[in-house]
């Protein structure tokens, strides 16, 4: 229910009672990962999506059901060969759904509240709820912060020892939000590795991930607008204050003046953080580089025309740069697509991104025999980071 804390957010401010079916296993092609989630209230209104389409009809009326009768469930979803027609997938995939209500008397409202209002401001948070088990726990829902607090239980009859669960799954849920990853785990209904087992989904929301855009250029406010639509905080950086004006990059979360290098050694980058340098200069690139390829970042491109690249090169090696440092250089970036406009050039650049985030291949899907949905990050950066849904 993470994926539309927004919206929950606001309906829990205005008083709304709702259900939420989430996404809890997937297997084969399915269209949305574990995490995923739609939501209804008592006038039908709905939010998220579960499935792309495939199941949205059938997942409605389960939610309308459960807030009738204040029933948790959990229905499994897939293509049938026996009736075509049939509810299902029809892209062959198979997904387990659950769905709970959330209305004000139901215990777990205090928990999904706090857990979205968190999320839509931006804050790290994790939301862990029991999926499959003992029917009485089916929904149970525990909100594990960071820092150290929580707020709710997976406990109750029949858990004789709730206080030693919440901890486990606290601390697994706080494994998992250092990864940024949201999946399922098991464990024991008593909180240990062994004993009658409860499935759990551990839902993960982080700030948003960061795209610094060096180079305050045409280019560099069309990336900055497909940067804020893929749901990055975007900042653009320029050492030119007459370019790096609000005015020329209004979408931008924020405009900053300085030399590029001096800037990246002093602003805060994680795993996630991507870093678009368009600004094409030997004087700005070189320092700037030299930095970026040593962070631990998602991502480095640089713009540049084929003889741009292979000179900038040289002077990165000159300058201490190493080979294995170089070859975490996206240079020229983006991906080919025949771009000319800046527009098309930012599509260019964040396909790039995209596809190594997810481990894409970039080639068309017609004909090829790769994966349509894929389950989180490249193949090489999966051990580092974790895959994130």
């Amino acid at each position: 229910m993470l994926d539309i804390a927004a919206d929950l957010h606001r309906w829990c401010r205005e008083g709304r009672d709702f259900a939420v079916a989430t996404v809890v296993a997937v297997s084969g092609s399915a269209p949305r990962q574990p995490g995923a989630a739609l939501a209804v209230d008592t006038e039908g209104a709905v939010v998220g999506s579960v499935s792309g389409g495939c199941v949205e009809g059938a997942v409605h009326d389960l939610c309308l059901e459960a807030l009738r009768t204040g029933g948790t469930v959990r229905e499994r979803f897939g293509c049938s060969d026996e009736d075509a027609f049939a509810t299902g997938l029809t892209c062959g995939g198979v997904l387990d759904v659950l769905v709970s209500p959330v209305r004000a008397a139901d215990p777990a409202r205090p928990v999904a509240a706090a857990a979205v209002a968190a999320a839509a401001r931006g804050e790290a948070v994790a939301v862990v709820r029991v999926t499959a088990g003992p029917a009485a726990l089916l929904g149970r829902a525990l909100l594990v912060r960071p820092g150290g607090g929580r707020t709710g239980t997976l406990g109750g009859a029949p858990v004789r020892d709730g206080e030693a669960l919440d901890r486990t799954a606290a601390r697994t849920a706080r494994a998992m939000l250092d990864t940024g990853r949201t999946g399922a785990v098991t464990l024991g209904a008593d909180g240990g590795r062994c004993g009658r087992p409860l499935e759990l989904l551990v839902e993960v929301a982080l700030p948003p991930a960061r795209m610094i855009v060096f180079g305050a250029v045409d280019f560099a406010a069309a990336l900055a607008r497909v940067g804020t639509f893929l749901g990055y905080r975007v900042t653009v950086c320029d050492a030119r204050p007459v370019f790096a004006t609000r005015e020329r990059f209004p979408e931008a979360d924020e405009v900053v003046t300085a030399w590029p290098h001096r800037y990246l050694e002093t602003t805060g980058v994680d795993g996630r953080t991507v870093l678009c340098v368009l600004t094409h200069d030997a004087k700005f690139d070189v320092p700037l580089l030299c930095r970026a390829l040593r962070l631990p970042v998602a991502y480095v491109g640089a713009m540049g025309s084929r003889r741009t690249h292979l000179d900038r090169l040289e002077r990165l090696r000159e300058a201490g740069v190493t080979e294995s440092e170089l070859a975490r250089l996206r240079s020229p970036i983006g991906l080919d697509l025949g771009a000319r406009t800046p527009e098309e050039t930012a599509l260019s650049i964040a396909a790039e991104i995209v596809a190594d985030r997810r481990g894409g291949s970039g080639v068309p899907l017609t004909g090829a025999h790769t994966p349509i949905h894929r389950d989180g990050q490249s193949p090489s950066r999966r051990g580092r980071f974790g895959s994130v849904v």
